[in-house]
């Protein structure tokens, strides 16, 4: 079984990634219309930094709560983890 594991950041986090799907879906429907290509690029760029600024933000909460530098397991996952910013 999963243990869970939850930050008061999560909520926050979900709600910026339930934002950038939103756009998402409005990209999709664009592309369907057949709107201009820059227009897409544009949105689709703002879907990309919503994603990139919500996995920042979990990392950077998992790091500064998680992880003690002092500990030789939390060290390996800080290295893991840190390979996603």
């Amino acid at each position: 079984m999963t243990e869970t594991h939850v930050h008061a950041s999560h909520p926050r986090v979900a709600s910026r990634l339930k934002r950038a799907e939103g756009h998402l879906r409005s990209v999709i429907a664009m592309i369907e219309e057949g709107r201009p290509c820059l227009d897409v690029a544009q949105q689709l760029q703002a879907v990309e930094r919503a994603v990139r600024n919500a996995k920042q933000a979990l990392i950077h909460d998992h790091m500064d709560h998680c992880l003690d530098g002092d500990d030789t397991g939390d060290r390996d996952e800080l290295k893991a983890i840190s390979r996603y910013l």
